[in-house]
């Protein structure tokens, strides 16, 4: 007998040599038949993998994220499955799961449509009632590349010869006529994926290179109950109309240009408005917490980058001007402003009394993304961010992040964003040393500093291996999009070489010279990916201190005019944003056009308010009406413009 350890502590004897799944029948036949993969010594495998000696076994079902993964990475399978019956000349490229499904890349000779989409939906059902084995086998990379040149698939072989170097046999997995490259894990049969979707299809090129060949991606999602599918389509079309790209074109806020670029958007004025009306409070902010406003070029000579290191570990992210073969003088957009403060604090010699010494910056950087990689405002090429970076001695350094983290919850709360937020400890990969600067023992220090902090503040986070910026470990604030994907909006990093590298030191109180801890931070992020964030998180309805245009003026006729005008002034007067709408229109149309364009408040002028010298007011999202003087409601809306109220 083997013995097996389960999740909860227990401690279960099951007969040696069945398979995991085998196992998980005898502990638990309910949670066999919901089970899609295991964890085996933490290591999630098939649930065919047979058990032949002592062990850690969970068993994972849907409602885990390794779980999920299994289900639609098998899910993607039967789609390109179904895609070799019914296209046999189309080649196979990628097919993962992501966040809420999973897409399958092919090169097809002609784009898919909807109706496509169709014959292969009622294709891949046909797989799924087969109820098709999945079998794990593995070759040899030799026989592997045969294998695949065989089957014309030169995708498959491209990526097999990039692992052939590592000696390690290459895994396949077969389900019917239908051979896949693939490191699995996957589910045991195909009948076990019931509810599934094609979205949409889409271009995309061979590993996001433009100069390589464009492909169809496919895209689709899979549940195991046809409920629980539905819903999360529903909740997808309500995420369609809070999409900021869709969402923020319509509310004018911006737009883009093909003659301009990829990823460098145009605010337009209301879009501006309301990155001015974030800047100037963050600012604001910062100033009361000890923060000293720096302004530092846009570019840079190359000696400055090769002194960060950004010239070695970043030059691709990089927009170089000039050419280092002809030019005597390379220079480059920063992409970051950490060195170009350094000088600030290089300026003079420094000591112990003169710290913690903040810095911060409202910065314009240029970063070189992927084509593949822009999307609206949340990933661009030329972008606006709250950079800061804090200069500290060892003992003021927990004290010091606290602060920049107490900053960045704060600005979120205010805005109205902390509650969809998560956090990651980023961390660098030991086994990818070419990547980063600096020692193991730096990097342990640093990464034994950040963790000892995080444990104090009990702040929970998730850890990623690998995410690390080149020289040092950071806190990720993490948040995600209405469709689910996740990006980094606020990191604070910890940082113990860039010191070093740029000769900044201050007199201890021992007379000794010392390197400075350095902490980069942002504490709202990039003001466009920001935006963006806002827009979908309100559809656009803007809280009454952040919108664009907070009240409009509805003259009802003609005659009201002088009076509308009059009131215009009087809200201008006290500094709100307001507009008169004195187009010839009947009243319901006004108030349908402000509502559409999501204006918190509308003020409606007819005889009997002209007279009395009082406003009909209509909140957003509200039928009723109250009639009050515009001194009431002055009092009543700058309340929720000084308090910062979401309503």
């Amino acid at each position: 007998m083997i013995q097996l350890t389960l999740k909860d502590g227990s401690v279960k004897e099951v007969e040696p040599g069945i398979s995991a799944y085998e196992a998980a029948q005898a502990i638990s036949e309910g949670l066999a038949r919901a089970a899609c993969v295991c964890k085996i010594n933490g290591e999630v495998k098939d649930l065919r993998t047979v058990l032949d000696s002592d062990c850690e076994l969970e068993i994972l079902t849907f409602d885990s994220d390794e779980g999920k993964r299994a289900f639609r990475h098998t899910a993607s399978h039967i789609l390109a499955q179904a895609v070799k019956r019914l296209y046999p000349s189309a080649k196979l490229a990628i097919g993962p799961a992501i966040d809420d499904g999973f897409y399958y890349d092919f090169d097809v000779e002609k784009p898919f449509t909807p109706e496509d989409l169709k014959a292969l939906e009622e294709e891949m059902k046909k797989i799924v009632k087969e109820n098709l084995p999945l079998e794990r086998f593995e070759l040899p990379a030799g026989e592997a590349i045969a294998l695949m040149q065989e089957k014309d698939e030169p995708y498959k072989v491209e990526l097999i010869e990039e692992h052939a170097a590592s000696g390690e046999p290459i895994s396949f997995y077969r389900q019917g006529e239908f051979t896949e490259l693939c490191a699995g894990p996957h589910l045991m049969r195909t009948g076990a994926v019931k509810a599934f979707r094609l979205q949409q299809a889409t271009g995309a090129y061979w590993r996001g290179d433009s100069n390589k060949s464009m492909l169809q991606r496919v895209y689709g999602t899979a549940f195991t109950k046809k409920s629980d599918m539905e819903e999360h389509l529903a909740a997808l079309e309500e995420a369609k109309k809070r999409d900021h790209n869709k969402l923020g074109r319509e509310l004018e806020l911006f737009t883009t240009s093909e003659v301009i670029g990829q990823g460098l958007p145009i605010l337009l004025p209301k879009g501006a408005r309301v990155v001015q009306l974030l800047q100037r409070f963050v600012e604001d902010e910062e100033q009361k917490r000890g923060w000293l406003l720096t302004k530092t070029p846009f570019m840079a000579k190359s000696d400055l980058y090769k002194i960060s290191g950004h010239w070695d570990h970043y030059k691709d992210g990089m927009f170089v001007l000039g050419d280092e073969e002809k030019d005597s003088e390379v220079f480059a957009l920063r992409p970051m402003t950490c060195p170009f403060q350094y000088q600030a604090y290089l300026n003079r010699a420094r000591s112990y009394r003169d710290l913690p010494l903040r810095y911060n910056e409202t910065s314009t950087l240029f970063r070189n993304e992927a084509s593949g990689e822009m999307h609206g405002l949340i990933r661009v090429r030329q972008f606006t961010i709250s950079e800061g970076h804090l200069m500290c001695t060892p003992e003021q350094l927990e004290q010091e992040f606290k602060g920049c983290l107490e900053l960045a919850i704060f600005m979120l709360k205010t805005v109205g964003l902390y509650e969809d937020v998560s956090y990651r400890f980023s961390k660098w990969d030991p086994n990818d040393r070419d990547k980063y600067i600096g020692t193991p023992e730096q990097w342990d220090e640093a990464q034994d500093s950040m963790e000892r902090i995080l444990k104090h503040l009990e702040i929970p986070y998730k850890v990623g291996v690998g995410e690390a910026a080149f020289y040092g470990p950071k806190l990720d604030i993490q948040i995600k999009n209405v469709y689910g994907k996740e990006d980094t909006l606020i990191t604070i990093q910890i940082d113990q070489m860039l010191a070093e590298n740029f000769g900044m030191e201050y007199t201890d109180r021992d007379g000794t010279k010392k390197h400075p801890y350095i902490i980069h931070r942002t504490s709202i992020g990039c003001y466009e990916r920001t935006l963006a964030l806002l827009i979908e998180k309100y559809a656009g309805a803007f809280p009454l201190w952040l919108a664009p245009e907070q009240v409009r003026v509805l003259p009802i006729a003609d005659r009201h005019h002088e009076a509308a005008y009059a009131v215009l002034q009087q809200l201008k007067d006290a500094g709100l944003r307001a507009e008169v709408d004195d187009r010839s229109e009947k009243l319901g149309y006004k108030l349908r056009e402000a509502r559409l364009q999501k204006v918190p408040y509308m003020l409606v002028i007819g005889d009997k308010e002209a007279e009395e010298g009082t406003i009909a007011v209509r909140r957003r999202g509200s039928e009723e009406s109250n009639t009050m003087t515009v001194e009431a409601f002055l009092d009543s809306a700058l309340a929720d413009v000084q308090s910062k109220v979401i309503w």
